[in-house]
């Protein structure tokens, strides 16, 4: 007996020491590996997007902001019928039933129906009360001016990344740090309990940028490339002085809120990877820089010989057959002959250094993602001809920011400044100015007095005419070049019109660059794109309160007929179109081809054309900028404005009859 039970209790002992041992290896040694078996069983994490910082122009209006979108996911385990509910689901929400199903059928605990639907649709799913559905709030990325400005501002994935613009390059600032919420399954895969940790929200950024001229900007551009035609275009408007850029406006443009859905334009931004040949608007690098060499002086008479010049044996001709001209004289009428002349007394390296000191052939380092350097050879692969072409702007590809930086580098006395878009970036106390770079000389003071003094004798008497200003002195360049077909020829009926200037001319106070790509009907630069420079010009600049420094009255030849104020003058090209045509034609950019053929003797009518019905004044009292904006577009008025905020004054008075092309002052404060 006694043995028996030393032999039960010997079996006892050896059978708890087991199970203590196996326990103690299930619960301490395994213990580890078992809690994150079951919290994968159990649990189910989703990181939710944090909230984007807002993007600010300079006066803090928002143009890209987060506002709450509601999301719809699915526990497929608590769904008795998937079939039936994916097909509910896909009928109200418009998407793919049969992957809906799969997704259903694949996963358990959780899986994303349709994320950032509209309030309609979140507002039937709630009213169909079906278990295992669910709703949530995340932030959506929205752009309150649809699609002012986009090109800068670039667009964000379904997950809020930044994919392009500014929204990519700023994404580590502005993203955030993402929430969590937790789900926590019963052993059926049914969620009871959910835990949220909420994420840190983005920094808002402060731009260069100005909401009302980025907007004067962008309708001019969409006017002219509908008039003419065009295949696309951009307008960049600089601070001269800080290197600020206020307006990039580039076409054809895109609505970010909707990018995922559309046909995105390339490139998105024009201003920063557009690589063309800039034409004559570069000569303002060829003779800037031989001034600054002494090589020559405004008053040197140069011989045009009849505007044909012979290198490494090939006939350059010029658009006009010009004679004797002073150095003044060869950038007034944009002679290509008289240019290439003093290329050649710069020769290749010092043409080459200048060139590369004017920031071509390099990104200017703006704080935007795809800047392209543009295209500039080093002279030990330059061919005989290519110091003649380089001097006129072509074998060169320039973007169309560095070329605006060069001109305001004349306009500001000659330091060239860092282009800058990004003023601040911010978030609650935390306040981070962006310092720009300091600038670096590349003119003296002297050459660019004497550049100042010249370009703004191309508005007012040579091939930029029809940029002149009411109110301002203006300085600028115009361009046309050829662009280059699939063949690598240049293109006998595809151009790129430009007009690069600053105004007021003594004391700029910005720089506009216009650049017109393939217009239809017309391809001179001072007739396509220099009464773009005057239209974003005089609204720009009487928008900043800047003083005028010159008579206000018509320029000559501009205004209506004495005694017919419901008319007015036009030039019209007989019997071929009805465009407006420049005073000179700049056709020189588009000449370096070699090429025997020469333009065309054009006879112009004056015609008298009826410009239609009165209009009355509206009433702009207490409207936004481009409230009123828009209402003198529709009425065919021209609008000059100062000031910011609401409209508080206006000339004439509301219900005054007017003529369709009348200008208008209308004033606004805060």
């Amino acid at each position: 007996m006694l043995h028996r039970c030393l032999l039960v209790g010997g079996f006892l002992a050896v059978w708890m020491l087991a199970v203590v041992a196996r326990l103690y290896y299930l619960q301490v040694i395994r213990y580890v590996s078992f809690l994150n078996r079951a919290q994968k069983q159990q649990q189910h994490t989703v990181k939710l997007a944090p909230e984007r910082g807002t993007i600010f122009d300079r006066q803090m209006q928002p143009l890209a902001m987060s506002r709450a979108a509601e999301s719809i996911f699915a526990a497929p385990a608590e769904i008795l019928d998937r079939g039936m509910v994916a097909n509910l689901l896909a009928t109200i929400l418009n998407v793919d039933g049969e992957q809906l199903l799969g997704r259903l059928n694949t996963h358990r605990s959780f899986c994303f129906v349709k994320r950032k639907v509209s309030d309609q649709e979140a507002e039937r799913v709630r009213s169909l009360n079906l278990k295992g559905i669910y709703l949530y709030k995340e932030p959506q990325r929205a752009y309150p001016k649809r699609e002012l400005a986009s090109g800068v501002l670039g667009y964000v994935g379904t997950d809020d990344n930044g994919l392009a613009g500014l929204e990519y390059a700023m994404d580590g600032a502005v993203k955030g740090t993402p929430g969590v919420v937790m789900l926590v399954n019963d052993a059926r895969l049914r969620a009871f309990r959910s835990t949220e940790r909420t994420g840190l929200p983005g920094k808002n950024v402060v731009l260069a940028l100005d909401e009302n001229i980025e907007l004067f900007a962008e309708k001019a551009l969409a006017e002219t490339v509908e008039k003419w035609h065009a295949a696309g275009g951009v307008i960049v408007v600089q601070n001269p002085n800080t290197g600020e850029i206020l307006a990039m406006a580039s076409s054809p443009g895109f609505d970010p809120s909707q990018a995922n859905q559309a046909a995105l334009p390339a490139p998105l931004n024009r201003g920063i990877a557009w690589v063309y040949e800039p034409g004559s608007t570069f000569k303002l690098v060829t003779l800037s820089a031989a001034l600054e060499e002494k090589l020559t002086n405004p008053d040197e008479v140069v011989d045009c010989q009849m505007g044909t010049i012979v290198l490494a044996g090939h006939v350059i001709h010029d658009w006009k057959r010009f004679g004797a001209l002073t150095v003044r004289e060869i950038l007034i009428h944009s002679s290509d002959v008289g240019a290439i002349k003093l290329g050649l007394r710069l020769g290749q390296e010092r043409l080459y250094r200048y060139m590369r000191a004017f920031g071509f052939g390099e990104q200017t380092t703006i704080e935007l993602p795809g800047e392209e350097c543009g295209l500039l050879k080093p002279p030990s692969r330059w061919s005989g001809l290519s110091i003649g072409e380089m001097s006129i702007g072509q074998e060169v590809s320039v973007t169309p920011l560095q070329l605006i930086t060069a001109y305001s580098a004349v306009a500001n006395g000659g330091i060239l400044l860092q282009p800058r878009i990004v003023r601040e970036v911010f978030r609650g106390g935390e306040h981070n100015h962006i310092r720009p770079a300091p600038g670096r000389r590349v003119l003296s003071e002297r050459t660019t007095q004497t550049m100042r003094e010249i370009l703004t004798l191309v508005v007012e008497e040579g091939t930029g005419r029809l940029a002149r200003l009411n109110g301002y002195s203006a300085a600028g360049k115009t361009g046309t070049a050829q662009k280059i077909d699939p063949s690598g020829a240049y293109s006998q009926s595809h151009y790129v019109s430009s007009f690069v200037g600053f105004a007021p001319a003594s004391h700029p106070a910005i720089s506009i660059l216009i650049s017109i790509d393939s217009p239809v009907g017309g391809h001179h630069g001072g007739e396509v794109a220099a009464p773009v420079f005057k239209s974003v010009a005089e609204q720009t600049l009487a928008y900043l309160n800047v003083p005028q420094d010159r008579s206000t009255q018509p320029i000559p030849g501009t205004g209506a007929l004495k005694g017919q104020p419901l008319l007015t003058t036009i030039g019209l090209r007989s019997q071929e179109s009805n465009a407006v045509s420049p005073p000179e034609a700049d056709f020189a950019d588009a000449s370096a081809e070699v090429s025997d053929s020469r333009p065309t003797t054009q006879s112009y009518a004056t015609v008298l054309v009826d410009r239609g019905p009165l209009v009355i004044m509206p009433n702009f009292a207490g409207l936004a900028v481009r409230r009123v904006t828009e209402e003198c577009q529709e009425k065919g008025l021209e609008l000059s404005l100062s000031g910011s905020g609401l409209a508080v004054e206006q000339n004439p008075p509301a219900g005054t009859q007017l003529t369709p092309g009348s200008q208008i002052r209308v004033r606004f404060a805060r």
